[in-house]
């Protein structure tokens, strides 16, 4: 079944409960309410048309301040990495506001739940996106009775997310310690995180303490497709001076 007739049918099978749905790198992607979840989820599973049996990933997605400002665009484009809606950094590339869509950013909404299937049958794949309508406490219902595998990716999501998968019938960390604060995968969660882990040799035991290191901001590469032309020229005399180097 091709993308674009997997979409077709998808939107005559599930009318207006699709909130969004398109194709995108090659693959249809739908968006979802929480409350449509399980029984979009069944049908998909279940009906012969559909048949994905087979749920490959689950992860979480915080969209703070998506759109907003630099480094938080919806959409790529080709001419390189340098890109935003407001000039935030240095060395832009030329000509990319105009190329940035006011209507595709995301807007008061924040944490989502991307799902990742495999219908084996149909030899196609499915993304369904639900966003969970509190930022202050976000609930997505858990698919765990639909697919089993789905037990340690809700997890990890509520883990690294702080998404609550009600259903769930043991929701707790999974790569992080159990005395673990926050969820580190969170837009505004410290980068050098809240607490350090040494082992202090006078207690002779590993001991939690403050961070002690001071908070740094990372300022992104700018990645150019094409040089300047200055800078082209400044390339070629450090060539030519190293050349004449070697000849002396």
């Amino acid at each position: 079944m091709q993308a674009k007739a997997l979409l077709t049918r998808l939107q005559e099978r599930f009318g207006e409960t699709l909130q969004d749905a398109c194709v995108s790198v090659g693959e249809v992607t739908i968006e979802i309410a929480p409350g449509d979840l399980l029984e979009t989820c069944t049908a998909l599973r279940d009906e012969r048309e559909f048949s994905f049996e087979q749920l490959t990933d689950i992860c979480g997605v915080d969209y703070l301040a998506w759109g907003e400002t630099e480094w938080a665009t919806e959409e790529t484009t080709g001419t390189g990495f340098s890109r935003g809606v407001e000039a935030n950094t240095a060395g832009r590339l030329p000509g990319l506001e105009e190329e940035l869509s006011t209507e595709t950013l995301q807007k008061d909404r924040r944490f989502a739940a991307v799902y990742h299937l495999l219908s084996i049958k149909n030899n196609v794949r499915l993304r369904i996106k639900v966003f969970a309508a509190d930022e202050q406490l976000p609930v997505i219902p858990s698919v765990l009775e639909i697919w089993n595998g789905a037990n340690w990716f809700e997890r990890e999501a509520f883990d690294l997310f702080g998404i609550l998968f009600e259903g769930h019938p043991d929701l707790r960390r999974i790569l992080t310690d159990y005395g673990f604060i926050g969820h580190p995968f969170r837009k505004d969660f410290p980068l050098s995180g809240n607490v350090e882990v040494r082992y202090d040799p006078e207690q002779k035991r590993v001991i939690y303490q403050p961070v002690s290191i001071e908070p740094r901001v990372l300022v992104p590469k700018v990645i150019r497709t094409q040089a300047s032309e200055n800078e082209t020229a400044d390339e070629t005399v450090v060539e030519e001076s190293a050349d004449e180097g070697k000849d002396e």
